[in-house]
C-alpha cells in the first residue's frame, strides 16, 4: 500500500531545530553517512513510531503513566517514509528497527510497515513490542512486509508479571508471542528485564521455556531511562550476576559467532549435570546478555535513534538531540535533511559515561526522557 504525501502540515516550532539547537556543520570532506568523529558508522536505524504504551513498567514509566505527544507532535505515515528512505539511500542505513512506546496502539502501523516495504524490498524491518494485542495483528504484519519481532517478556508469573508491569495482561502477551511465530516472524527474541528480589529467580525458568519453543532469550541490564528516576546501580542485577544465575541449571560457552555490532553478547546453551556440573547433553540454543551498563559496547555501537516526533538522538543515554521533523515540515530538501542528520551523528559521544569499576558514575547524568519516550 502507497502512502501519499499530501499537503505539509505545519512546522513544529520554527521550523529551523532552533527549539532544539541544530549542530555544528561536520568537517568538510568527511565522507557521506552517519559517521562520529570516533570512526564508527551507524548503519542500524531505530525508529520511534509512539511514545504511548499501555503498560507501566516499573523501569520505564510511573504507575500514573506520562503525558503524551499531541497526535499534531507525532511523524506520519508518509514522513517516515521519508526519513527512512534518506536513510537507506543516502546515509547507508542496512537495518531498520521499528520502536515505541509501544508500535501496536498506533492505528496506522501495517500501513506504515507495508509503505516502508514496497519502498525497500530488501530491506530488514524487525519492531519492538510488549506483545499486548500482537496475536491479532501478527499475521497482517507479516503480510505487510515485517521481518520479525522482539517482544518484552519479564516473568511467566501472572503476580510478578502485574506487579512489574502494573497491568494483568501476561495472558495476552504469551498469546502474542505464539502468533508471532505461527505467522513466521522469526527469529522471535523475548528480551527481559531482571529486577533485584522480583523476578531475577525466575532466569533459569525462562530461559528453558524460551529454548524449548525456539524463541531466542536476551536478558538486559536494568538501564537508567525510567521516568521515576530511581534506577541505582546498586540495585541493578548485572550481567555476571545474571551469568551466575543461569550457571546453576546450565552451562553457558561463547557463541562463535561474530557479534558484528549486536548489542547482545551471545552464548552456547547447554543443560548442567546436577552430579558433575559439568555440561550435559546436545546443544539446546542460545541466550544473549545485554549489559550496557557494566560491559558497555560503545566502541561498537551502530545505532542510531530518531524520536516518534522526530529528534535525533546519537545514543540511547544522549541528553542532546536535534530535530529532523521541523526541518522536514519547513520544506527542507532530501540532501539538508540528510546533511542535518550527519551532522547530529558526527558528535555522537565515545561513550555513555556509565563505564565504571564502582558503584557511582559521576560523569553520567540521567536522560530526562524515560525510555518509552526515546525508543528503544
Amino acid at each position: 500500500m502507497s502512502v501519499q504525501l499530501g499537503m505539509p502540515l505545519p512546522p513544529t516550532g520554527d521550523g529551523t531545530g532552533s527549539s532544539v539547537s541544530a549542530p555544528p556543520p561536520r568537517p568538510a570532506g568527511t565522507p557521506p553517512g552517519l559517521f562520529d568523529r570516533y570512526g564508527r558508522r551507524a548503519t542500524d536505524m531505530r525508529l520511534s513510531l509512539t511514545d504511548k504504551c499501555n503498560l507501566r513498567c516499573t523501569y520505564c514509566m510511573p504507575a500514573e503513566g506520562l503525558e503524551w505527544l499531541s497526535k499534531q507532535a507525532v511523524m506520519t505515515a508518509a514522513e517516515i517514509v521519508r526519513l527512512v528512505r534518506i536513510g537507506v539511500e543516502q546515509l547507508g542505513v542496512r537495518e531498520l528497527r521499528l520502536t515505541g512506546g509501544e508500535p501496536l496502539v498506533r492505528a496506522d502501523l501495517v500501513d506504515v510497515i507495508s509503505a516502508l516495504r514496497d519502498a525497500h524490498p530488501d530491506l530488514p524491518i524487525s519492531m519492538t513490542t510488549n506483545g499486548v494485542g500482537l496475536d491479532k495483528k501478527a499475521a497482517a504484519l507479516k503480510e505487510a512486509g515485517l521481518t520479525r519481532i522482539n517482544v518484552s517478556l519479564d516473568s511467566l508469573h501472572e503476580e510478578t508479571f502485574t506487579k512489574l508491569t502494573r497491568r494483568p495482561f501476561l495472558g495476552k502477551v504469551l498469546a502474542g508471542v505464539d502468533a508471532a511465530w505461527a505467522a513466521g516472524l522469526g527469529p522471535v527474541k523475548i528480551n527481559a528485564v531482571l529486577m533485584r528480589g522480583i523476578n531475577d529467580v525466575e532466569s533459569p525458568e525462562l530461559l528453558a521455556w524460551a529454548l524449548d519453543r525456539g524463541y531466542e532469550l536476551r536478558f538486559i541490564e536494568q538501564m537508567p531511562l525510567d521516568a521515576d528516576h530511581g534506577w541505582t546501580r546498586r540495585d541493578m542485577i548485572t550481567a555476571a550476576e545474571i551469568r551466575e544465575l543461569l550457571s546453576r541449571d546450565f552451562v553457558l560457552s561463547p557463541d562463535p559467532r561474530e557479534r558484528d555490532g549486536a548489542p547482545a553478547e551471545r552464548f552456547d546453551v547447554r543443560r548442567r549435570d546436577p552430579a558433575s556440573a559439568e555440561a550435559a547433553g546436545p546443544l539446546l540454543g542460545t541466550v544473549g546478555i545485554i549489559a550496557s551498563v557494566t560491559e558497555p559496547f560503545c566502541s561498537d555501537c551502530r545505532r542510531t535513534r530518531i524520536t516518534a516526533e522526530g529528534k535525533i538522538m546519537s545514543c540511547l543515554f544522549s541528553r542532546e538531540e536535534f530535530d529532523l521533523l521541523g526541518l522536514l515540515r519547513s520544506g527542507a530538501s532530501d540532501a539538508e535533511l540528510a546533511q542535518r542528520w550527519q551532522d547530529a551523528m558526527w558528535i555522537k559521544p565515545k561513550a555513555h559515561g556509565m563505564d565504571h569499576t564502582g558503584l557511582g558514575a559521576p560523569d553520567f547524568v540521567q536522560p530526562d526522557r524515560s525510555m518509552s519516550a526515546i525508543g528503544g
